[in-house]
């Protein structure tokens, strides 16, 4: 774990079926993080996989996403649909319109709306009301908001969301913008906004860092990359976790491709998987502000685990590889 003046968070970003218990608490204990935090769409209503997350010794905290209500439309009172089992799965752990604390950290993760689908319509809409009580993006921002002041004083907050917030541009590949019209558009989530400006304006809490997913690294039509931090005009930092997908696999090279005959039968020996490289998002947090953001892959290769690939997407010189 990293050291008390420091605190180390993994951002694992839309999982969309990418993950292994076993490989990423491989890469985990390697990185080491203090907490991780999981943006959701872990699959359409992938309740294996989630379960699997849930497991995952480490402090963490969860939000689900649109893909995790993929086909459910509302809650069942005669059955537990597969949000319901996603739900009690996670526990205390999923914190959509919730605040869960990490005193040894001295952090806060406070959640966003869950199975958000970004821009100005509440999506699952039935849902939200059914088991929160949502009607509307007021009411949504009024729950955010809420769940972040009763802080404790002296916890830093850390908004923890399935799609960022809106204002942050309108560009095709800007953090929240859209990218498979043309002419982009903020698709941000009206309520999420709100809800940190209002907490900015009527309270002294400190929020160095939003994390979201949702809006993919990789642009619609191969029209390139999304920039993946903003820096808002308050300093906080925006961070967009979604690298899709977040696992690439190895091959042994020594191996080869070759067709043998034997009794007239043809067989083709095809290379094998050989380990996997896994993508996390590593923040580093002292003194109350973000210092360094950088996308990191690990390298698990059986018992073997190193970093193979890191990216500096900021640094607390006020430098950002947008």
């Amino acid at each position: 774990m990293a050291s008390s003046s420091l605190r180390r968070i993994a951002v694992v970003g839309d999982v969309h079926d990418d993950w292994d218990l076993e490989e990423d608490t491989k890469a985990l204990q390697f990185l080491k993080p203090d907490l991780v935090l999981f943006t959701g769409d872990f699959g359409n209503e992938n309740v294996e996989l989630v379960e699997n997350v849930a497991a995952l010794n480490f402090p963490k905290a969860v939000i689900l996403g649109n893909h995790d209500s993929w086909s459910t439309q509302k809650f069942s009172g005669k059955r537990k649909d597969r949000i319901q089992l996603q739900l009690e799965c996670l526990g205390q752990e999923h914190v959509g319109y919730k605040r869960l604390d990490f005193p040894s950290l001295k952090l806060s993760v406070v959640g966003g709306r869950p199975f958000s689908c970004g821009g100005p319509q509440i999506h699952r809409k039935r849902l939200l009301s059914a088991r929160y009580g949502i009607e509307d993006m007021d009411g949504s921002a009024k729950r955010i908001y809420e769940a972040a002041i009763r802080t404790p004083e002296d916890h830093l907050v850390i908004f923890l969301a399935h799609n960022g917030p809106t204002g942050l541009g309108s560009e095709v590949n800007d953090i929240c913008g859209k990218d498979w019209v043309f002419g982009g558009g903020d698709h941000g989530d009206p309520d999420l906004a709100q809800a940190i400006t209002h907490l900015k304006e009527t309270t002294t809490i400190s929020v160095p860092l939003v994390v979201f997913g949702h809006m993919h690294k990789e642009l619609a039509h191969g029209n390139g990359l999304r920039k993946m931090i903003a820096i808002g005009t308050d300093n906080i930092i925006y961070l967009n976790g979604a690298i899709v997908p977040r696992v690439k696999r190895h091959t042994n090279e020594q191996q080869t491709v070759y067709r043998r005959s034997i009794d007239n039968e043809t067989s083709l020996h095809a290379s094998n998987s050989y380990g996997t490289k896994r993508a996390f998002t590593l923040v580093e947090i002292s003194n109350g502000q973000v210092n360094k953001i950088s996308e990191s892959w690990a390298s698990v290769v059986g018992n073997e685990t190193t970093l193979e690939e890191e990216h500096i997407l900021f640094k607390s010189n006020g430098q950002s590889s947008l």
